[in-house]
């Protein structure tokens, strides 16, 4: 395998949303394992915050990034909050690339999304009624990431085949160490 690849759903939809499927068919055309944790149980929790036990959602994800890093590299890709926590966990362990589906890069009460500098790529809506595009596109400007904004709301339901190409080019992009010794951008 090229390198495994966490799949994180966003809030109240779960590990066999259409976005995400897509994405582990990419990953696994392309030679890379994958899986797509359930982060559900964790949604229920509103008592916690609005979003779910956010922190639980982290460590979960970080408990498997942890050990799938030592079995070579990872890429972490995520949709809405899923995107958030992935941007999040990547600053704590290493990660060889990133892509983001409708990514909340500014959420009320938290820190702007943050996220390791490694390959990036992001599809966002223009008609996302939850994250206004053109935070997206600031974010992603000042990380010099790919961007594809595409004529669609939040759950990018008429590009999901869309998102599994930007995937597909990310992936295809990423020199992973065992290849070259280094990350590529």
């Amino acid at each position: 395998m090229k390198g495994h690849c966490i799949l994180s759903h966003g809030f109240e939809s779960g590990p066999g949303a259409s976005k995400v499927t897509a994405l582990a068919e990419v990953a696994e055309r392309m030679g890379y394992s994958h899986e797509r944790p359930d982060y559900t149980d964790l949604d229920g929790r509103q008592e916690v915050t609005p979003l779910g036990d956010v922190p639980a959602r982290i460590a979960r994800l970080l408990t498997l990034v942890d050990a799938a890093a030592r079995r070579g590299p990872v890429v972490l890709a995520g949709s809405s909050l899923g995107a958030y926590i992935s941007g999040f966990v990547s600053l704590q362990v290493p990660v060889a690339g990133l892509y983001f589906m409708a990514p909340p890069v500014v959420m009320a009460g938290a820190l702007p999304m943050p996220a390791a500098d490694v390959p990036t790529a992001i599809i966002h809506g223009w008609h996302d009624e939850l994250i206004p595009a053109a935070q997206v596109v600031a974010w992603a400007g000042s990380r010099a990431a790919r961007l594809l904004l595409v004529n669609d709301s939040h759950r990018l339901s008429d590009h999901v085949q869309a998102s599994a190409e930007a995937f597909a080019a990310l992936l295809a992009s990423l020199v992973m160490p065992a290849q070259a010794g280094i990350h590529g951008r």
